[in-house]
């Protein structure tokens, strides 16, 4: 099972991004992700044994609540930059609860030998995905256009457990933030 944890984005902030994904379409012949899978990963977990699914939802549920958090989608970026990018997202601005949580989540993980992740937690919204940057430069100029958009603010109740397998995400479980 390949697993990760994350925080749903709600419909509202889900259409505004859906609209912004159909308005830039025509720009690149990108791999556009689809506005109904965008979540907020918390930390990818990676392959998981059935067997042991129990525990893991167990060491997920003792994380703890941060409490309520802010949440708000914002802005449009490039990984690494905008001159050599593979991904094209929208930010993610959040109060420190959000980062608390990736933490603790990583920390509770660890325990029961999830591998930790060396980068820093950076939440983001994978937009599209870009494997030919020489063809870009319709929607590098149509993304610097829309300045910094706001896309939804939102404070989440729970993240959850999701299953990812052939391009669809399962929920499993989900666990109360407050």
């Amino acid at each position: 099972m390949r697993l990760f944890t994350a925080i749903d984005i709600p419909d509202q902030t889900r259409d505004a991004l859906a609209r912004l994904i159909d308005s830039l379409r025509r720009e690149a012949q990108v791999s556009w992700n689809d506005a109904q899978k965008l979540h907020i990963t918390t930390k990818f977990i990676g392959e998981w044994s059935p067997d042991r699914l129990p525990e893991l939802k167990a060491v997920l549920g003792g994380v703890g609540t941060p409490g309520e958090m802010a949440i708000s989608v914002e802005g449009l970026g490039w990984f690494p930059n905008a001159r050599h990018p593979h991904t094209l997202w929208a930010g993610v601005e959040a109060s420190l609860g959000l980062s608390e949580l990736a933490h603790a989540t990583e920390s509770a993980l660890k325990a029961i030998g999830v591998a930790v992740e060396e980068r820093r937690f950076s939440p983001h919204l994978t937009i599209a995905r870009i494997k030919d940057r020489d063809r870009i430069g319709g929607l590098r100029s149509a993304v610097e256009g829309l300045g910094a958009p706001h896309f939804g603010s939102f404070s989440p109740a729970a993240f959850h457990l999701y299953l990812s397998k052939e391009g669809k995400y399962t929920k499993i479980a989900e666990f109360p933030l407050v």
